[in-house]
């Protein structure tokens, strides 16, 4: 009986682990980006060279980014670099020269009208 119990928590544990791997919960980017579920909606990140973006939806349908503000900390090892984004459209973005390859991993702090800041964390495919 013990043992069945702990192949069922360990098959569990690992479906929950290849869901989150593959995406997680369907969320599928939509430019070319990763996407990270927060309190404030799903946002998916696109971090380039020449172009970092946050795209912000709520249930598949994009959120107004009016008074909206956000900073993104990239991290390559032990160099640390930071961003504000502001709004660009349908999205917040900043351009410029940035250090982003395979590996890169990132935090960014969302700020939405009327709304707490949201966290993500990501790393670039």
């Amino acid at each position: 009986m013990k043992l069945n119990k702990l192949l069922l928590i360990t098959f569990i544990a690992f479906s929950g682990t290849a869901a989150l791997a593959a995406g997680g919960h369907g969320h599928d980017p939509k430019f070319g980006g990763v996407v990270v579920e927060t309190k404030a909606g799903d946002f998916e990140i696109v971090a380039k060279p020449d172009t970092l973006q946050i795209h912000i939806s709520d249930h598949g349908k994009a959120v107004k980014l009016d008074g909206a503000k956000a900073k993104v900390t990239l991290l390559n090892g032990t160099e640390k670099s930071e961003v504000e984004l502001v709004p660009a459209g349908d999205k917040l973005e900043a351009k410029g020269a940035f250090k982003v390859a395979k590996g890169t991993k990132g935090i960014a702090v969302v700020s939405l009208a009327g709304k707490p800041p949201a966290t993500a964390r990501f790393e670039v495919k």
